[in-house]
């Protein structure tokens, strides 16, 4: 990771748009690991189906990795693979690894380490990445360890002397110098989240270790050891590894419904574990937001690849008619930007409130402006104070009192009696009294499902990147965007097709989805599942005249979805 890491920044100093995949096996008996860094002056930053410059280090895979090659691509490869013997139509780029690091590295325990920095070189000259980018990456990297500074530098000119000394450039690939990336950070979508958790004054966070997740938890700890101490050292919060996931989210409610801004973050079978206290929360309406870090099921699936493929059992998570909130984040950006808003939306709206991240923006490396220091206040909602029940004398907690189908409420320990109230998740009536009169449920759920319309206009509005005059739309949510926004260039350049497009950011749907829908003759829904969940949720929700217009475009390998794999959809499915 350190030596793809610090290509990765080498290559983003010089200005050009970049991002970095981590692809490893689910178990642990150290079985190959893949790391693909996407590097295009048109900034696109999408995985790329095709691969055009593979270093092959892993004996295991290094020959099926060179026969999946398309012609023209690159190798640079460990030389006593002999993996010239393979193919005629690629350029290889032998390299006497051992070698290198023997005279570079007396400890023969620490050369297979830094070998990997050889690469670093070798690959630096190659595609003229500029060796004093380099070599400050390697300084940052080990800042703190000097003799491991210097051995790692020795590595790295090695590699590039090597490459002058003995290799001859024979191929058309190299980088650039660009602007594009000036003041440009590099960062996870976990990170993100974890940060935007802290900035929206989470007090308790309780979590079950699962991945893609559990990195939320393990660097909000960090965050909030750091901010949120008070002079004297006491903790201002509380974090629970709980003993599972119903556990956790178990204590979530009890918070939410105590005041605290709680949270739990998990993945697809957490998710499963939770849904009768998400049950819970949505019918007694107690705060709450889950991060679900999606990753490929169903049971355990493929826990270290990606999907969506939690859309559907998230939206209607738990028995009985129950309808969720959705925020779906499509960059690191809105991971801190929703991370803090589900916060707001949760006790607002009084009721679980779901962020839909997933593996590949969670865990990979993207790069984003800098984040917006939050200057808006906190949104409690609808909270009594003491003052307010002083005039008012008391209140019915389920009770619709201005339209929007969201009763007040009290926080225990609010000095007044009127203060006091039972929750519960059996039949009650507006002043949560037990009851199991059929009208005093039917006028609940009424209720609540009217709550649900007034989500509509608060949850965040869709992103309409293009609305011209095509006949031809495509819908996207979360990581599908990157891929999107290239397909839609190749769809112009290759096929003169021109396409508008609306990127979800949240559910329910706002009206311009709507709108977006019926102003277009075909609508092609991109996603990362097998069976269309977002696409279903959007046929419930339109006009059944509109269905007819919808199409699907599905990914669901476990490899983020790449920009080539939409365009050859969409073409196969527009005929062409």
């Amino acid at each position: 990771m350190t030596a793809n890491m610090v290509l990765l920044r080498s290559i983003l100093l010089m200005g050009v748009p970049v991002s970095g995949k981590n692809m490893f096996p689910s178990n642990i008996a150290g079985l190959p690991t893949w790391y693909t860094i996407r590097a295009s002056k048109r900034g696109y930053i999408s995985r790329k189906k095709e691969v055009d410059f593979l270093i092959a280090m892993n004996p295991e895979t290094a020959k099926e990795d060179v026969l999946s090659l398309a012609p023209g691509a690159v190798v640079v490869y460990d030389e006593p693979l002999k993996l010239n013997d393979l193919r005629n139509d690629l350029t290889f780029y032998p390299v006497a690894f051992d070698k290198i690091v023997a005279a570079v590295c007396p400890d023969a325990k620490l050369r297979k380490l830094v070998k990997n920095m050889v690469y670093v070189g070798i690959v630096g000259e190659l595609l003229h990445i500029e060796p004093a980018r380099v070599e400050a990456e390697v300084s940052k990297q080990f800042a703190r360890k000097q003799k491991a500074m210097e051995l790692n530098l020795s590595a790295v000119r090695a590699g590039f002397d090597y490459v002058k000394a003995s290799l001859t450039k024979a191929d058309p690939f190299f980088v650039e110098a660009s602007n594009q990336t000036t003041g440009k950070i590099i960062i996870d979508g976990n990170a993100a989240t974890a940060l935007g958790a802290m900035f929206a004054g989470v007090t308790v966070v309780t979590w079950y270790p699962i991945t893609p997740s559990s990195s939320v938890v393990e660097q909000l700890i960090d965050y909030l050891k750091k901010y949120r101490v008070t002079p004297e050292g006491k903790a201002t919060f509380a974090v629970v590894q709980s003993e599972d996931e119903l556990a956790a989210i178990g204590m979530v409610m009890g918070a939410g419904w105590a005041g605290a801004r709680a949270m739990t973050a998990t993945s697809g079978p957490g998710i499963s574990l939770m849904a009768e206290f998400v049950g819970l929360g949505y019918y007694a309406e107690i705060p709450a937001v889950i991060f679900d870090i999606q990753r490929v099921g169903p049971s355990t699936g493929l826990p270290t690849r990606t999907a969506q493929g939690d859309i559907l059992f998230c939206a209607t998570l738990s028995h009985g008619d129950t309808k969720h909130p959705l925020l779906l984040p499509g960059n690191v950006t809105e991971c801190f930007e929703f991370g803090m808003a589900a916060f707001d939306l949760a006790e607002r709206l009084q009721t679980p409130v779901f962020v839909m991240s997933d593996l590949d923006l969670g865990m990979n490396n993207w790069m984003s402006d800098p984040f917006a220091y939050p200057e808006k206040p906190l949104d409690r909602g609808k909270v009594l104070s003491k003052d307010d029940l002083e005039k008012l004398g008391g209140f019915a907690r389920y009770k619709d009192v201005d339209g929007d189908a969201i009763g007040h409420r009290t926080l225990p320990g609010t000095d007044h009696p009127a203060a006091a109230y039972f929750t519960r998740g059996s039949g009650h009536n507006e002043k949560a009294q037990y009851s199991e009169r059929g009208d005093d449920y039917q006028h609940n759920m009424e209720r609540l499902n009217r709550k649900f319309e007034t989500a509509r206009a608060v949850v965040p509005k869709p992103e309409i990147v293009a609305d011209g005059t095509s006949q031809i739309g495509i819908i996207a949510y979360g990581t599908s965007d990157f891929a999107v926004r290239e397909s839609r260039d190749q769809l112009s350049k290759e096929f003169q097709m021109a396409t508008d497009y609306l990127r979800l950011r949240a559910y329910p749907f706002a009206p311009e989805v709507h709108q977006f829908v019926a102003s277009h003759e075909r609508v092609y829904l991109v996603e990362q599942n097998r069976d269309g969940q977002m696409l279903s949720l959007l046929k419930l929700d339109i006009d059944g005249a509109q269905t007819p217009k919808l199409r699907s475009v599905r990914h669901y390998n476990g490899l983020p979805i790449d920009a080539r794999s939409v365009t050859d959809d969409i073409i196969s499915q527009e005929g062409k």
